[in-house]
């Protein structure tokens, strides 16, 4: 069954967050999805408070920018997240926006070998297991996490271009797509992905795609939608974002299903007029007719 859930996008203030979350929790959203998007909320901190304000729905964060983020660090929060609040915690690092990175003196020659070091020493790490490496980018001697996940802790990895894509077959347990990826979009990215898991030997682990769907429904829908697509300079790439009721909203959703993604998560546009309305849709309106 594919998964669904919806976005919080940092265009909102951090304090709108509990009423969302709450929102979420009473509709019965599977999964509520954060991102750490410069410069405006943690990815960390949030996901924290929206666990901690609720009971079930599951929270993600995609993506922490791994040029931010000495990987000892990363481990450290994954870990105290999954053993504060065992299996609702998912968690997805990728290179972040250059120029962001660029801003803040992060950015690196290459970013690809980044993230290879990164996902390796993370998934080490949340294993349990004490690493010394000596990496371009990442360097750790002797290092263990004295509180790890008491469970298997998965880690994601945010991917676009062709070798990001292998790298996240190879070296992540998931991958997130952005809303820029129509179902075309989709099917490349999987062929991809598993062929880094053939070269890696990983063909039978599972792996999970999860991939964002701009959506705008309600008053001034298509407008909405079409304003934040020319702002993005994607207005003429075909079945990208949906704008419509909820069966409009279901056939895009079943259309990603279809071209291999395990999970879709509903993106709204950044001036959506009612976030609490939304994942309420979401989780009432979308889910019956995705599962129907």
């Amino acid at each position: 069954m594919t998964g669904l859930g919806a976005v919080f996008r940092p265009q909102l203030a951090p304090e709108r967050l509990r009423a969302v979350a709450r929102a979420a929790e009473e509709a019965g959203l599977e999964e509520l999805w954060l991102w750490e998007d410069c410069f405006r909320e943690g990815g960390i901190s949030t996901a924290a408070a929206a666990l901690a304000w609720t009971e079930r729905v599951r929270v993600g964060v995609g993506l922490l920018p791994v040029p931010l983020r000495n990987v000892a660090v990363t481990a450290m929060e994954a870990a105290t997240l999954h053993r504060m609040f065992p299996g609702r915690t998912i968690l997805g690092v990728g290179h972040g926006v250059q120029d962001w990175m660029g801003q803040v003196g992060a950015r690196v020659e290459s970013p690809v070998t980044l993230l290879r070091e990164h996902l390796l020493a993370l998934r080490s790490l949340l294993k349990g297991e004490r690493v010394t490496v000596e990496g371009r980018y990442v360097r750790l001697d002797d290092v263990a996490l004295d509180w790890p996940p008491d469970q298997a802790a998965e880690v994601f990895a945010g991917a676009t271009g062709p070798r990001s894509l292998r790298l996240a077959g190879e070296a992540a347990d998931g991958t997130v797509l952005t809303a820029g990826t129509p179902p075309d979009g989709v099917r490349r990215a999987r062929r991809l992905i598993d062929e880094g898991r053939a070269a890696a030997g990983r063909t039978g682990d599972p792996h999970r795609v999860v991939v964002y769907l701009l959506t705008a429904t309600g008053p001034g829908a298509h407008e909405r939608l079409r304003d934040e697509l020319v702002a993005e300079g994607v207005a003429d790439v075909p079945e990208l974002g949906v704008a419509g009721d909820a069966e409009a909203v279901a056939d895009a959703v079943r259309r990603l299903a279809g071209a291999g993604a395990d999970t879709v998560i509903l993106q709204p546009t950044g001036d959506e007029p009612d976030p609490e309305g939304f994942v309420r849709f979401t989780a009432e309106q979308v889910r019956p007719l995705v599962v129907a």
